[in-house]
């Protein structure tokens, strides 16, 4: 493909008009054709190829006679052996198919075929409610082809980016013919791969266990990664990798899947028995169907497909460009977020107009930037039985209202910001006592609660238009610059097939009303935590709170697996008390903040507490976040394969500076020398390395001070216990100087062994941990 100087052209104009597909990114290529029989035959996904290559590069299909052929005169030809860009059902392809759809003669047999094709340039918006991926600074080029199985039309669109190596894909469906359609799946794309001997690699887990990374080899038969919670899920992330066997961080092919998606999704993997691998994505099938009358059309969500023969740090480089630059909110894509201080785990439902100014006062004092008043704010908000659905303020708790409290923290020099669940209703709540209609229900049914709640269908006008009245409101009374939308529970008692995606885009359509007109606004998504982790709420939120569980130790595997596929500036995370209040387990302070560095800083308990050497420490970190800050969140994220299990180390690069993280989550005996590696430097460049200043509490060291004061002190005694209030024990400080070359293996300083020269010793321990600065030396 040619293009302008410096722009790759993103589609072969002049090969399309002969029916051949040539699309790509500037290190890419993807191409299909049109077969003999107008069907779309994929022939290559992967590192940039010519076009004239197509003949070399497509599958020569078997012709052992066994499978079923598509033309009586040509057995040659079987769509059970072709690699293709779609697939229906009845005419000899046995494997998943894109589309299971009641036709107007009342089968399930679809045969589309070749009609037309259209490029556009820039992208093709969906038109029907759901988010797009947007055009941003770098163009884009769009694909839309035409196929049809008589009067029932199908168009797909492909829209490529030219600094991206991504392919967005969709379907449209449209009912031209006099009778209805019942679609029960359309999927968002379908791609056959020749199998490489994959590994598959998916993001799994639960409330306050998220996106746990799993790899299993690809077998034969089918592997289904799906949400059937009517949300993305925290139990299995949209998001799916296809990589070669042996992948690692910086070698081997890696293919990744997502969607644009907060509703039930679904990707299937399947090795057939000709060893090709089929991927289809797409809404989850199970329960859903849909009826498209006459003249109407379905549009499904926007599928993600990338590409990059550099590992998964190459692939979660595509993956973080794209979303910084292609769906998050422009106004926020590069913008550095706050650091925030949230109300919850240090008062919980227990707030008030004093609780709030306190920690406002006690934040502005170490730094932070806004206060969160979370859950517990409104009417008859005691505990989580009841009030979820009024927006009434509780006036024994705030008897001034929200409009004055954010008045006095602005005053205090402190950004507001609050906390709703607009979704959620409680039967105790006066909103159900007069529409107990708006909840969610199946007819007939005792519906099921959890956490004493039902969730209110937004698929009705009169819910949306409810909820953008009071939230807006909310907002524009208290003059707040953030939102925390949660949403805690998943749905349950559906009275039809089409109403989960009736609810997904009627919850799109609250988000696009509420916060398009109020762009100032920081809109952090939450569900439970990371139940809602994905591109369709990452369209609205710039950041989502990736967990409820705020562990450090936890987090390093929950922010690990979701920057496979996401950036850090999308990840809500926060610095507690310890113990946690998700594991009972003890970490230290500094541990707490380098972890939550890597993502969208806050501190989440009662900084009105803290001693002097405490505030001391936590103002010392957000100074250090703050200088640090664009670098931490939008830099080059890498995971940097550590020499041991029990070590975690990620990097952050931006065009001056590197930051490094380095994580321990157990301590061992008599351990080697450790290896800290700092990749991508430039060789002979000479920089200097310096790690964060931290200490650690005397309070924490208990008899271990005889090995660290040079007298012995009653650990127990008040001496102790005073002292630690306003002084905190230095841990080694280190300085590096080196090439880049060297600083791959760098060999830090070691680790607390029972006896050391502490100014040369790191005081890690379980749980133990350093930033480090990496600057080029002057």
């Amino acid at each position: 493909m040619g293009g302008q100087a410096g722009v790759p052209a993103m589609i072969d104009a002049q090969a399309a008009r002969r029916g051949v597909f040539h699309i790509g990114g500037p290190h890419t290529s993807y191409l299909f054709r049109v077969s003999r029989y107008g069907h779309l035959e994929h022939v290559y996904w992967g590192p940039s190829v010519a076009t004239s290559d197509a003949d070399a590069l497509a599958v020569k299909p078997p012709t052992d006679g066994y499978q079923v052929a598509y033309a009586d005169d040509d057995a040659t030809y079987s769509l059970d052996v072709l690699p293709q860009e779609w697939s229906g059902l009845g005419k000899g392809d046995y494997r998943m198919p894109a589309a299971e759809l009641k036709m107007p003669d009342g089968s399930f047999t679809t045969d589309f075929r070749y009609v037309d094709y259209e490029v556009t340039d820039g992208v093709a918006p969906c038109q029907d409610g759901l988010p797009s991926a947007h055009e941003s600074k770098h163009p884009a080029t769009t694909l839309r082809i035409g196929l049809a199985d008589g009067d029932v039309a199908l168009d797909l669109y492909y829209t490529v980016f030219a600094c991206c190596d991504v392919v967005v894909r969709r379907a449209v469906l449209r009912n031209g013919s006099g009778e209805p359609v019942v679609i029960r799946r359309l999927m968002s794309q379908l791609v056959d791969l020749p199998n490489r001997a994959y590994d598959l690699v998916t993001f799994d887990g639960t409330w306050a266990a998220e996106a746990h990374r799993h790899v299993r080899p690809l077998a034969p038969g089918t592997y289904v990664n799906e949400s059937l919670t009517g949300f993305s899920s925290n139990r299995h992330n949209p998001a799916v990798i296809l990589a070669t066997r042996g992948a690692s961080e910086d070698h081997g092919e890696c293919f990744a899947f997502n969607l644009v998606y907060s509703g039930n999704h679904h990707t299937a993997v399947e090795l057939s028995r000709r060893n090709f691998v089929r991927v289809v994505s797409g809404i989850n099938p199970v329960g859903f169907e849909w009826t498209l009358a006459p003249g109407e059309q379905f549009e499904t969500p926007e599928a993600v497909l990338a590409y990059s023969r550099d590992g998964f740090d190459g692939l979660s480089g595509v993956l973080h460009a794209f979303t910084r630059d292609h769906i998050l909110p422009q106004d926020w894509a590069e913008a550095d977020r706050p650091v925030v201080v949230n109300t919850w785990e240090s008062a919980m439902f227990d707030v008030n107009e004093r609780t709030v100014l306190a920690q406002a006062r006690a934040g502005k004092r170490v730094g932070a930037e806004l206060v969160v008043l979370d859950d517990g704010w409104f009417t008859g908000r005691q505990s989580d039985h009841a009030g979820l659905g009024d927006y009434g303020v509780d006036a024994k708790k705030f008897p001034h209202g929200l409009g004055w409290l954010g008045q006095r923290v602005r005053e205090q020099g402190m950004r507001f910001g609050i906390w709703v669940e607009p979704e959620m209703v409680n039967p105790d709540s006066a909103l159900y006592r007069e529409h107990p209609d708006w909840a969610i229900t199946a007819p007939g049914r005792q519906p099921s609660l959890h956490r004493h709640q039902l969730v209110l269908d937004v698929s009705r006008e009169d819910v949306r238009d409810y909820l953008v009245e009071k939230v807006s409101a909310v907002i524009d009374e208290s003059g707040a610059e953030y939102v925390k939308w949660d949403c805690n529970r998943n749905l349950t008692d559906v009275p039809a097939g089409d109403l989960p995606h009736r609810y997904i885009l009627g919850l799109y359509d609250v988000l696009r009303r509420i916060f398009g007109p109020r762009p100032h606004v920081l809109l952090e998504s939450c569900a439970s935590g990371g139940n809602r982790f994905d591109l369709g709420m990452l369209c609205f939120s710039p950041q989502i709170w990736a967990s409820d569980c705020t562990d450090p130790v936890e987090r390093l595997a929950i922010q690990d697996g979701l920057s496979h596929c996401y950036p850090p500036s999308t990840m809500g995370a926060h610095v507690t008390a310890s113990p946690s209040q998700q594991t009972l387990r003890a970490t230290p302070l500094s541990t707490r903040f380098n972890v939550a560095a890597f993502g969208v800083l806050g501190y989440e308990f009662d900084l009105a507490t803290l001693s002097f050497a405490g505030r001391r420490d936590v103002a010392a970190q957000i100074a250090f976040y703050k200088a640090h800050r664009h670098t931490l969140q939008h830099g080059r994220f890498r995971r940097v394969p550590a020499t041991s299990p029990d070590h975690v180390v990620w990097t952050a690069a931006g065009a001056l500076e590197t930051v490094v993280g380095h994580y321990q989550t157990r301590t061992r005996a008599s351990q080697p020398p450790g290896v800290l590696a700092i990749p991508v430097l430039e060789p002979t460049r000479r920089y200097r390395v310096t790690s964060r200043p931290q200490t650690i509490g005397l309070d924490e060291l208990g008899h271990l001070l005889a090995f660290v004061l040079p007298r012995w002190l009653n650990p127990e005694g008040v001496l102790v216990r005073t002292a630690s209030r306003f002084y905190r024990l230095p841990d080694a400080a280190e300085t590096y100087e080196a090439t880049g070359v060297a600083l791959a293996t760098l060999a830090p300083l070691p680790q607390f062994e029972g006896t050391a020269d502490r100014a040369h010793t790191r005081l890690w321990g379980d749980h133990g941990s350093t930033l480090y600065v990496v600057e080029p030396a002057s």
